[in-house]
């Protein structure tokens, strides 16, 4: 019996909304990494990109735990020296909760050009309003 190996022609995508509102961020990001890859269909192969659409809303309302919100940091560098900048995670989520949320979930998906395809199926929203509907998109209960 041979290993099925999925082709990009064969992979039918479908579109999510997840509200991450009251969700831990990091629990949150795993599970949305696993459907942006396509790990939750039979089809899955790790050399294609099998992965569905994701909406996420309420970016704003994520949580973390703990002392994270003042002690986690997001570092930048500007190419110049002297050019780090460090931003704690509370501010972050005062002033781009859509960027927090999207950088812990493509943290964990691969590295590289498939990667970067994965991420470019994801959408992030601080508040409850997208321009996906005409799409349908499904609800996803998270775990």
């Amino acid at each position: 019996m041979n290993t099925y190996m999925a082709k990009a022609a064969d992979v039918q995508r479908k579109w999510y909304v997840v509200d991450a509102e009251g969700v831990v961020l990091g629990r949150l990001a795993s599970q949305i990494a696993t459907v942006l890859r396509g790990k939750h269909k039979p089809i899955y192969t790790p050399h294609v990109d099998t992965g569905d659409y994701v909406i996420i809303l309420n970016a704003d309302k994520a949580v973390l735990t703990g002392k994270k919100l003042d002690q986690k940091v997001y570092y930048s560098h500007s190419g110049y020296p002297g050019g780090l900048h460090e931003t704690k995670y509370r501010a972050l989520m005062l002033q781009k909760p859509e960027f927090a949320v999207k950088k812990a979930i493509v943290g964990m998906l691969p590295k590289g050009p498939l990667g970067r395809q994965m991420a470019k199926k994801l959408r992030v929203y601080a508040g409850t309003e997208h321009e996906y509907a005409s799409r349908k998109p499904e609800k996803l209960e998270l775990k």
